[in-house]
């Protein structure tokens, strides 16, 4: 159970100091390099264009993958906050650190999202909900939103274990990456919107480093007690239909389906994120903490290469 500072406890940057080594610090060293994006100097000005040269139904795929990015870039930045002062109390200030980069370039997409909506789609009515299946609602309004909140009565690395679950590896690591290669699909492969392909492109970039902060908290986890492996299992498969069916959803609903996607990339390619993340977490059965912090940073650096 997380312990909150007390009045007139000592600072760890003062006793300590920072590690500059830990994986998290190393994360917020990139952080600080390359997420440092403003989504309100984005060049939409051939966006508009092309926007209006799409056919109706092209228009449609495209706004109904901003609204799922919409509302879910929103859950994500709001639902975040448990998950901080979790961290803040058990005094991870490396950790802290890097999370502070983490919520801010959340509320950062959020607001790259309302801009293509207002200024390229241009939508004037906002209720984009009707997007929302039953699929996305049990992931986005539902498990994601009891699992973060939990923390607030319940941080126990269990509670933990299943937020980041959740979190890091479901929403993350299956569906935003999924979402992120349908947008560079249709529009990247079509020469279209090249704007907006450059912010998918740096939003990836933030996001592979929140997935790998969350890798490495649960596989800090699991390195503290390897029956944490079960749980994050069994949240991962739970969720794992839903995150799914939101892909089957979205596809469902075209005939023919546009730009030419074809479903079966798209669940294929889903499912390979999905067994990719729960492989490297697994990893960490039975491994001492200081060779879960060597092989992150090896990560770390091999991505920043």
């Amino acid at each position: 159970m997380s312990v909150s500072r007390k009045p007139g406890s000592t600072f760890a940057t003062t006793t300590r100091g920072l590690d500059r080594d830990a994986p998290p610090m190393r994360l917020y060293e990139k952080a600080k390099r390359l997420g440092i994006w403003n989504p309100s100097a984005l060049d939409f000005a051939q966006d508009i264009l092309d926007w209006q040269w799409l056919k109706k139904d092209e228009q449609d795929l495209v706004l109904r993958l901003t609204a799922l990015f919409q509302a879910g870039e929103e859950a994500v930045t709001r639902d975040l906050l448990p998950l901080i002062q979790v961290i803040a109390n058990e005094g991870r200030i490396e950790e802290e650190i890097f999370l502070t980069a983490f919520l801010y370039e959340e509320a950062k997409h959020t607001d790259f999202f309302n801009r293509f909506l207002r200024e390229v789609a241009r939508v004037r009515d906002f209720d984009l909900t009707r997007y929302h299946t039953p699929n996305y609602r049990a992931i986005f309004y539902t498990a994601l939103p009891r699992a973060l909140k939990r923390l607030r009565d319940d941080a126990s690395p269990r509670a933990q274990a299943r937020a980041a679950a959740t979190y890091n590896l479901i929403v993350e690591g299956v569906l935003a990456e999924t979402g992120y290669h349908a947008y560079l699909t249709a529009l990247e492969r079509n020469g279209l919107m090249p704007g907006t392909c450059k912010a998918i492109k740096l939003l990836k970039q933030d996001e592979a480093r929140h997935i790998a902060y969350g890798i490495y908290f649960l596989s800090r986890l699991i390195a503290s007690d390897a029956k944490l492996w079960k749980v994050i299992e069994t949240q991962m498969n739970a969720l794992l239909p839903a995150a799914l069916g939101i892909i089957g959803d979205a596809f469902a609903a075209y005939d023919p389906i546009p730009f030419g996607l074809q479903y079966n990339e798209f669940v294929n390619y889903a499912t390979a994120q999905f067994q990719k993340r729960i492989a490297r977490v697994e990893k960490a059965r039975g491994a001492p903490l200081v060779e879960i912090e060597r092989v992150t940073r090896a990560v770390i650096d091999a991505e920043d290469a």
